[in-house]
This record gives C-alpha cells, sequence and structure tokens, in this order.
C-alpha cells in the first residue's frame, strides 16, 4: 500500500480541496494507494479519506498556522505509520503518474528543487516524500532550539533543508510552479492560456493565483498597479485534472 500525505487547516482550503486531491492520487496511481489527512477539521472529507489530528507542535501563534506545521511530520509515531511517504500540498493539481514518485531513488529525501532558487540546494515542500520515523531530529531540534532555529529561518523549507539528511531533487520536469514556471511572461499572459508540459506530474500553485483562481483566469490583487501586471488567462487544463 502507497501512502500519501497531505494536511488541512483552517478555512482557506475546504474538504472539496482534499476530495478532489484523493480522486486525483486515485486517478494516477495503479498501485493500492491510500490518503491520509492530518486535520483539525475533518467534516466534509471523503469517507475514504483517514483523517487523523494534526500532532502537537510547540510554535508561536503567528507560526502554527504558516508551514512550519509540517514538521510534525517528522514527529516519533506519526499516525502510527511507517515506510516512505508521499507529502502533497493542497494547494496543487496533479497531472501525471505518482507511482514513479514512490520508486525514485528509494530510501532518500526526495524534493521539488526550488524554482526561486536554483542552485542553493533547498528544496520546496510542496510535494516531498520521505521514511515515516527517520530523521526525527528534524522536529525535536524545533522543540528545543526553538529561538535558534526561528531566528536563523525565516521559512520552514530552508530549515528542513538544512537539517535533512541525504537530500534529492525530483527530475526538474515533474514538477512545475504554475506562476514561476509555466506562466507567461508579462505581457504575454494577457494573450496566451498557460501550457502544460506532458512530463509535469505535479503542478503547484504557490502564493496567489490558487488552483480555484486560476482556472477560472482569476489573480486577486489589491494593488491597482499590481492589476497591470498580475494576470492569467482561464486555464482549462487545470479543470480536467482538478476534479
Amino acid at each position: 500500500m502507497q501512502t500519501v500525505i497531505c494536511m488541512k487547516w483552517g478555512t482557506r482550503y475546504g474538504a472539496d480541496f482534499v476530495n478532489r486531491l484523493f480522486a486525483a492520487v486515485q486517478r494516477n496511481t495503479q498501485r493500492d494507494t491510500q490518503l491520509i489527512c492530518l486535520t483539525d477539521d475533518p467534516s466534509g472529507i471523503n469517507d475514504d479519506v483517514r483523517c487523523e489530528p494534526i500532532p502537537e507542535i510547540n510554535l508561536p501563534s503567528d507560526l502554527v498556522v504558516t508551514p512550519w506545521r509540517k514538521l510534525v511530520l517528522w514527529k516519533a509515531g506519526l499516525a502510527r505509520l511507517e515506510g516512505d511517504a508521499l507529502f502533497l500540498d493542497l494547494d496543487l493539481v496533479i497531472t501525471g503518474n505518482l507511482d514513479e514518485m514512490f520508486d525514485y531513488e528509494p530510501g532518500r529525501f526526495c524534493v521539488i528543487e526550488n524554482w526561486t532558487q536554483i542552485g542553493k540546494n533547498i528544496g520546496n515542500t510542496s510535494c516531498f516524500r520521505w521514511n515515516i520515523g527517520s530523521q526525527r531530529h528534524i522536529f525535536d531540534k524545533l522543540e528545543t532550539e526553538q529561538d535558534r532555529i526561528l531566528s536563523t529561518y525565516r521559512i520552514e523549507q530552508v530549515y528542513i533543508s538544512a537539517e535533512v539528511d541525504d537530500m534529492v531533487f525530483w527530475p526538474r520536469l515533474w514538477c512545475a510552479s504554475f506562476k514561476h514556471s509555466l506562466m507567461p511572461k508579462w505581457p504575454i499572459n494577457f494573450f496566451k492560456v498557460p501550457e502544460l508540459p506532458s512530463q509535469t506530474k505535479i503542478v503547484a500553485f504557490t502564493g496567489k493565483p490558487d488552483q480555484d483562481e486560476a482556472v477560472l483566469g482569476r489573480w486577486p490583487v489589491k494593488s491597482p498597479w499590481k492589476k497591470l501586471y498580475k494576470h492569467v488567462r482561464p486555464t482549462p487544463w487545470i479543470a480536467e485534472h482538478w476534479k
């Protein structure tokens, strides 16, 4: 049984995001694959998704609702699971087969090379595979050295990249950023729909727009100046894969 894990807290990403992720996982795997959702509210989530409470983590109140909360994935006894698991954020779209992501570089920590920091050995944790129960120091050090870590690292994925052992990046074409990889440059973005490469398995919607916005051609911005260049055409292929 292959294991995919996601996390849901707060109200921005509702149960429908989990349910769409579950449906996409099932469409894009040939092997038995389960989805585990660590969440503070399981209401409305498909009964075939195994929901578990988010493990406790000691963080300042302003950080407990940020991606720093992902560090519970390295906490001992995570949801009574073991073995390799694939973590997927909710703000992404699965567009290709996931079985290969379980086969790639077995036993190693596999992650996206962050699109905005190429060559700096920093992973983007929108999509990664790791061995549950290994490298628990990532969580434990945050508990015992929190002041030092939070003053040294502004973003959780930079801390993880510095601490994880034996990190390897996914093949570059497997994981794309909608905003950084696929969006046409200004001003072409006003006239051309973002294209989906055939080898891409994961499209991450880091920042804005999210997938439910980009599919409709909406890029929510408050500043009138940003509206002059932050624009996305309605993108039909999102609806084809995110359902």
